[in-house]
């Protein structure tokens, strides 16, 4: 038996940065994770707000030395490839906005950077998978049960709090603590990406991300990772990737031509640099993802889809919150509550929910989200494309727009079928 104050499942983003900042308020923490680092991984653009908590971490000029490349903003081009609007990455001061940077990611190096950090401020690291949890008599999470990578023994872990921070592997929710997984609006999606080299860039800022609007549900990614490669990938309705009848190879450099004609004009070489690789039915939600002894963040309680880059994010800024959360726990907040953690349950969900609504707009009414994005609500979309959900969404009159819009749409089909 092994006792730590809060065991993590996942030493990713989430899970590294759920120790930096428990270790920040003097709790003893263990990061679990079952896969050797540095390790390949999808979800390489990050937002603004993604940017501060860098910063807030202290690794900004670690960033800069790893020479990440700089994000100033992203654009997304229509299908024709003629038209396109920008959203450009914008802090605020006070009520003032003001220009901004984050960055592009090689998530191999990235991830490995944040777990070096959470380990060099005192969070304690295991190599192992976690196979089972731990509870009391009431049902209550009391730990987990890990296989060390060096030992065929199991050995358990005895925690106040486990955070789940295990990804698209959604542990807690496989392991009946959490809620099972519900599909999302997303789920019959299917994303085939890898890299390729020295594409057509251009623009006032070259390193940022690009996005090619093909049809509904059918779109590519262009991020650059250095001076020389660039991550490319096809999210696409899960039936058309069957229908083509093509290895994701040749299904990805075919795209790469066909889906969007500005798009194509940058491709100079289709070789693919790094293994093709394929997610489907990444969009889920775990419905109850707090309770009593443990929660979860990021992907492994909820992901919507990758078209605006959020998966990083939300996973660090809701280790940040968790963090605060488990910290008023352990001073004795909400101990006797059937959920202690439902006030960040809570917060993350009307977030997560604001997301949804964006993305929802943005597939249902492109030409308007376009008009919305670029004039008629532009502040407020920049604070959401950077990442401002969880400062109080329900203000946003975009979001009332987006809504309106649907509510109009509705009436309209209504009408039509009476």
């Amino acid at each position: 038996m092994k006792r730590t104050q809060v065991a993590i499942i996942g030493a990713g983003p989430g899970g590294a940065t759920a120790a930096a900042y428990l270790r920040r308020a003097g709790i003893e923490c263990l990061l679990i994770e079952k896969d050797p680092f540095p390790r390949y991984h999808i979800g390489e653009s990050l937002t603004g707000e993604c940017g501060a908590i860098i910063r807030d971490l202290g690794l900004g000029d670690e960033m800069a030395r790893r020479r990440h490349p700089v994000k100033h903003g992203v654009k997304v081009f229509g299908p024709t490839g003629a038209t396109s609007w920008y959203v450009p990455v914008m802090r605020r001061e006070g009520d003032t906005l003001v220009d901004s940077t984050t960055w592009q990611v090689r998530r191999s190096d990235f991830d490995a950077m944040l777990l070096e950090h959470a380990r060099a401020v005192g969070a304690d690291f295991m190599q192992g998978e976690v196979v089972n949890v731990l509870r009391n008599e009431q049902g209550d999470v009391i730990g987990v049960q890990v296989r060390p990578h060096d030992s065929q023994h199991l050995l358990d872990i005895d925690a106040d709090v486990v955070v789940d921070a295990s990804g698209l592997g959604t542990f807690l929710s496989r392991q009946d603590v959490a809620a099972p997984r519900v599909p999302g609006r997303y789920a019959k999606q299917v994303a085939i990406f890898s890299q390729i080299a020295n594409p057509v860039r251009g623009g006032e800022y070259p390193d940022d991300t690009l996005i090619f609007y093909g049809d509904k549900h059918h779109w590519a990614w262009f991020i650059p990772l250095d001076d020389e490669i660039v991550s490319v990938g096809v999210t696409a309705p899960g039936a058309y990737v069957a229908a083509r009848g093509e290895s994701k190879a040749e299904f990805l450099r075919r795209e790469l031509h066909e889906l969007n004609p500005n798009l194509a004009e940058r491709i100079t070489d289709d070789r693919l640099v790094e293994e093709v690789r394929a997610i489907p039915n990444f969009s889920y939600n775990v419905p109850r993802f707090t309770g009593r002894g443990f929660l979860c963040i990021g992907d492994a309680h909820r992901f919507i889809d990758p078209i605006f880059s959020f998966g990083v994010y939300m996973a660090m800024k809701e280790a940040q919150l968790a963090a605060d959360a488990i910290r008023d726990y352990l001073d004795g907040a909400h101990r006797d509550a059937a959920d202690p953690f439902a006030a960040y349950a809570a917060l993350s969900t009307r977030a997560q929910d604001a997301l949804q609504e964006t993305v929802d707009g943005f597939w249902d009414f492109p030409l308007a989200f376009a008009f919305f994005v670029h004039q008629r609500y532009r502040e407020d979309f920049i604070d959401i494309f950077a990442g401002r959900l969880f400062n109080a969404p329900d203000t946003f009159r975009g979001l009332q727009g987006l809504r309106n819009l649907r509510a109009h749409a509705q009436q309209n089909q209504m009408a039509s079928t009476a």
